[in-house]
């Protein structure tokens, strides 16, 4: 038998056949899709929309280009290989490991918060003589918790395939009803800057579903089963169906912020908030029926990117843990593949350390819904998060153009292109959202 080289590349061969892309396959970017577009996305969709109409609409189909490059490289990482993204981060240098333990501990804490309360909100509105918004905040962080725990990745990703068409039916269906002009819409296809509209408009191409989501699609892409190059087809058509959903939410959710908002100047309260405000506006228009949909597909949105958080971020974690034992224990393991095939049998889904992040993630955090967010911890998490998509772009751009990746494997000129583009645009957000902090 010939001698792996972790690449699904066999010595005595040049190149691997690859397997056919079919529909069949498609799952981890069902998930991704589910989980990076949040209701704090939808939010910054709806407020450009109401800001400037349809003017930057370009701006979002762009930024769904830029994340299928991302998301692209980091399942390519994987698969060409044989490596997760920890470990090709950690053959960078220590200062990565710092970086991120320092970061997933931090972000973790008040994410955790923050997607609890995210998930409530929707919730009070639906039942407002029900639970309060801790309690109902609290049942949301366990039922995650438990959903997690008890179930592997194919249910995981079964669950959330009926988050994200629920989603994709109610917000679609709420753009539908809103009547879009489609002339403004094609209009808005063609690049545009109205005044004041710079940091909208990088904000939609870098921030709608781009969080460390994007990060943990290698880690579903293993655990779906595909853990060599041979996947890399499928891997593809998969990260394109999630982008290509993205890019379906954005739009809707422009449309609705452009004919509700817009053409009637009405403002929305900051934050997850101006989705229950909006909730109100299509009561008043549509009636209660659409009204409620509305909050049923925020509380699916809210829930869906708290369950895959819940997952992924916990699949990086045990990742990171693991490594780091085996470095102290004499075993680096230089092949690298054995780890991915760990996630790929589930045994990172059982391990102490993902079960101990998931914990992580639930109960601490339930201290701050009755606290106010101390000023150290709201800089701390606000730096540490605006610096991790450049981090993502830039070390990836580094990986896929080193001898980490096997030659046929490694980026060509449009992936190095859209890397450094994404790069740059991370840089310049993470530049503003530092100082937008309430220093």
């Amino acid at each position: 038998m010939a001698e792996s080289t972790g690449s699904g590349t066999t010595a005595g061969e040049a190149e691997p056949r690859l397997r056919k892309a079919s529909w069949k396959y498609v799952g981890p970017g069902i998930v991704v899709a589910a989980t990076g577009v949040g209701a704090g996305d939808l939010v910054a969709t709806l407020i450009a929309g109401s800001k400037f109409g349809y003017t930057l609409l370009w701006a979002a189909i762009i930024g769904c280009l830029v994340k299928i490059s991302l998301a692209e490289a980091t399942g390519r990482w994987h698969l060409a290989t044989g490596r997760t993204l920890f470990e090709g981060w950690r053959s960078l240098g220590q200062w990565t490991t710092y970086y991120f333990a320092v970061y997933v501990v931090i972000w973790g804490f008040v994410y955790g918060a923050t997607a609890m309360s995210s998930s409530a909100l929707p919730l009070v509105a639906l039942f407002p003589d029900g639970p309060s918004l801790k309690t109902w905040a609290i049942l949301c962080g366990l039922l995650g918790l438990a959903f997690v725990w008890f179930n592997r990745y194919a249910v995981f990703e079964k669950a959330m395939t009926v988050v994200i068409g629920m989603k994709f039916l109610i917000v679609v269906y709420v753009a539908i009803r809103v009547a879009p002009d489609l002339g403004n819409a094609v209009a808005g296809l063609v690049p545009a800057l109205p005044d004041g509209s710079l940091l909208y408009t990088l904000g939609l191409i870098g921030g709608v579903g781009g969080t460390i989501t994007m990060a943990a699609y290698g880690y579903w892409v293993n655990s779906k089963g595909w853990t060599d190059i041979t996947w890399l087809k499928v891997m593809r058509l998969d990260n394109r169906v999630a982008y290509i959903t993205t890019g379906v939410f954005v739009v809707a959710m422009m449309i609705i912020g452009a004919e509700l908002l817009h053409s009637t100047n009405i403002a929305l309260t900051s934050g997850d908030r101006g989705l229950i405000d909006l909730g109100k506006v299509l009561e008043d228009k549509f009636g209660a029926v659409t009204a409620n949909l509305f909050l049923v597909g925020f509380f699916a949105t809210s829930f869906g990117a708290l369950m895959g958080v819940w997952h992924g971020v916990s699949l990086m974690f045990a990742d990171f843990v693991e490594r780091l034992r085996r470095e102290r224990g004499g075993a680096a393991a230089a092949d690298g593949g054995n780890m991915v095939e760990e996630v790929a049998a589930g045994r990172r889904e059982k391990s102490a350390p993902f079960r101990a992040y998931l914990l992580w993630l639930t109960f601490p955090p339930m201290g701050l819904l009755f606290l106010d967010e101390p000023f150290g911890l709201v800089i701390a998490y606000g730096v540490l998060g605006a610096f991790f998509m450049p981090f993502l772009a830039l070390t990836l751009l580094w990986l896929l153009n080193s001898s980490r990746t096997p030659q046929q494997w490694r980026n060509g000129i449009l992936s190095n292109v859209m890397l450094a583009g994404a790069g740059l645009l991370f840089l310049v957000l993470c530049v503003q959202q530092v100082r937008d902090l309430p220093w």
